[in-house]
């Protein structure tokens, strides 16, 4: 199962002259689409988490490329941000060998596109995988059986192998939150100066979803400092771990302009930091779930439509909100998250008439329209 629109989007990239990169979170069938992709296709396979592989492709010439790549067509390099200088290698075969259509995968935004920006400058189409999207399960299963698993897929989220394993989803989320996902930070040795604090910061992050999060609040309540706790911060970021969403201010005056909230590109990964995997009818954080769930979905649903519009929250020092805001096409849409359909909200009149803003409150019978269309 994996996400076809993206999948037909790399598809007329083929045979263009540029790399393909594809970025996300580990376990999320990156190598898996791109498997799929090549269909036997006479591709080389290359992981840059092998020691052997790390070593050949860091620093080669021309020459030594052009032996290992040989006749073939195709060349995939998974992992690519574990090898040392990926980026000067990857111009190299882009420029220098140009019947192999170049593909590649990583896990951290922080290394590669560290290492590519530069030297793959107009050379590169670069896209981004998540965990599966709702649109892609729900045609995966059907429509009857997607709505019959709504509470569990906020609970335990959209990873392949969570859903391919039912009955398993704790174990498998317990490992990926205590392996996979750190994995790309510890590496950065240079980094992670204390590991323990990562999990606190990390911890202190899941139960504010939907909140507004102060970094300083956060380096006090875990013994640490502002610097610090925004640094690792950014490193989760770039790791595909959370994302931000940033305060919209423009013409009010008691607008909030710079405060952030964090979102978790999976329920599962969320739920399995904090260690609660209760069902919904037995928790207190069902709000919390449902705007990362719908947050999330749509950070996909954009993504995969090649859509670029710039995504907010809203508050005041009054403590008027919205939950989220999309501005595009010269328009802005507040939306409000609510997980009882009789649940009733009020848009702040302030706010609609200053921004002329469209409005629609998103709840458990209508939020296809939100995540899918």
């Amino acid at each position: 199962m994996i996400q076809r629109i993206l999948s037909q989007t790399l598809k007329s990239h083929l045979g263009e002259g540029k790399a393909l990169i594809v970025l996300g979170p580990r376990q999320v069938g990156k190598t898996t689409l791109i498997n799929e992709l090549l269909n036997d296709e006479d591709s080389l396979f290359l992981n840059g988490d092998d020691p052997t592989v790390r070593n050949l492709l860091a620093g080669a010439n021309t020459l030594t490329l052009r032996q290992m790549i040989g006749s073939h067509r195709y060349l995939f390099i998974d992992e690519a941000q574990r090898i040392a200088d990926v980026g000067l290698t990857l111009k190299l075969i882009t420029d220098q060998i140009k019947s192999c259509q170049l593909i590649v995968s990583g896990s951290s935004a922080f290394e590669l596109r560290n290492q590519t920006h530069e030297p793959l400058t107009g050379r590169k189409w670069e896209y981004q995988l998540f965990p599966i999207s709702w649109q892609e399960f729900e045609s995966h299963v059907g429509y009857l059986a997607a709505e019959q698993q709504l509470e569990t897929r906020l609970v335990f989220g959209f990873y392949p192998e969570v859903i391919n394993r039912m009955g398993e989803e704790r174990m498998i989320l317990g490992q990926l939150s205590e392996s996979y996902l750190y994995k790309d930070l510890f590496v950065m040795a240079n980094s992670i100066k204390r590991p323990e604090l990562l999990e606190k910061i990390l911890q202190a992050v899941a139960y504010q979803v939907g909140n507004e999060v102060s970094h300083n609040e956060i380096a006090q309540l875990i013994g640490s400092n502002n610097e610090t706790v925004s640094r690792y911060i950014d490193l989760l970021i770039k790791s595909y771990v959370i994302f931000p969403l940033y305060s919209f201010s423009r013409n009010l005056r008691n607008e909030i302009k710079t405060n952030r909230k964090y979102y978790f590109y999976d329920n599962g990964i969320r739920n399995a930091v904090i260690g609660n995997f209760n069902a919904v009818a037995n928790r207190n954080d069902i709000g919390a779930l449902w705007e990362n769930f719908l947050v999330s979905e749509r950070k996909k649903r954009n993504a995969y439509l090649g859509l670029h519009g710039k995504s907010y929250f809203w508050r005041t020092t009054s403590q008027q909100e919205i939950d989220y805001l999309e501005e595009y096409d010269g328009g802005i849409h507040a939306y409000e998250f609510k997980w009882n359909p009789k649940a009733k909200c009020r848009f702040p009149k302030s706010f609609m008439e200053s921004y002329g803003a469209t409005s629609k409150k998103i709840d458990r019978l209508n939020f296809r329209e939100f995540v899918c269309d």
